[in-house]
């Protein structure tokens, strides 16, 4: 089960979080509910996710943690305020009152691309509400200007409204240029991410107000952030996913407790491609802070 608490963000925008597993009852054992002081876990999504695509995560980890997966600004069903601020300050206050208000900290963080960007930042920012970091195939290196091209013409290529899920699960898994060969754990994952309006169906998000998220991050490195994470953090690459070997095992060796891992025959969207093995990579980490 899933449950929904709603949080207020900085600036006072609406945010819904969602808490995972059922709570234990008064003298209950531990197979019977996550217990309201079990370890916390924060699941941050990536630009254009939504909380819902760490169930099944947020559901293995919610036996022993309190495992809760929050809906950021501008997606799922968090608010989406037209003139509201999409800049990294923001998302990273954002992430640190779900913390505070959800009673989670001292809590692991795990981000997946944008998500673990947000986590690393607030874990430099306020180590006292953070004991681990996973950070899942983001980079600490400037995109550039050419990337935020790319994305504005990507966005403007989707055949947009699509006439059924369907049509959306075989572009976004087949049809799209930027899809190499066939992925229908692409297609789900933006399946997702879409709901159906009067003409068809049509994302979630605002577009532009995905851009204006990701223009506060491409331009610039983030390294010295990274440098300043105290805590133990695993960075988690996809084999073919966006973030290299190399500059993995560079953002490993920058953070001071820093470990690594990487999952085979997983692209980007690597707790989506291949569930299994993801949490086959993160378990042993987490079992670690829990021992400590």
């Amino acid at each position: 089960m899933a449950r929904r608490i709603d949080v207020t963000g900085a600036d006072g925008v609406r945010l819904a979080a969602w808490e995972f597993g059922d709570p234990a009852k008064a003298g209950a054992g531990p197979e019977e509910g996550t217990a309201p002081d079990a370890p916390g876990v924060l699941l941050l999504h990536g630009l254009m996710g939504r909380a819902s695509h760490w169930a099944s995560t947020a559901r293995r980890l919610s036996a022993r943690h309190r495992a809760v997966a929050l809906d950021q600004r501008g997606h799922g069903r968090s608010e989406k305020p037209p003139e509201g601020a999409f800049t990294r300050d923001a998302y990273v206050d954002d992430a640190e009152a779900a913390l505070e208000q959800l009673g989670l900290g001292p809590a692991v963080l795990i981000g997946h691309a944008m998500g673990a960007l947000t986590a690393w930042q607030l874990a430099a920012k306020r180590p006292d509400l953070v004991r681990g970091l996973v950070i899942c195939d983001m980079r600490a290196s400037s995109l550039g200007g050419a990337s935020q091209r790319e994305w504005a013409e990507w966005f403007a290529s989707w055949p947009v409204p699509f006439a059924t899920l369907a049509d959306v699960r075989k572009w976004f898994g087949e049809d799209d240029p930027w899809v190499e060969r066939p992925n229908p754990a692409r297609g789900e994952f933006y399946a997702e991410v879409m709901a159906e309006s009067p003409d068809g169906w049509r994302p979630v998000f605002d577009p532009d107000q995905m851009l204006r998220s990701r223009e506060t991050w491409v331009y610039d490195a983030h390294w010295e952030e990274l440098a300043q994470v105290r805590c133990p953090a695993l960075v988690v690459r996809g084999l073919d996913g966006e973030l290299g070997r190399a500059e993995a095992q560079e953002m490993v060796r920058v953070l001071p407790r820093g470990q690594y891992a990487e999952v085979s025959d997983a692209g980007h969207l690597v707790h989506y491609d291949q569930p299994e093995a993801w949490l086959a990579a993160i378990e042993p980490f987490l079992d670690s802070l829990d021992a400590e």
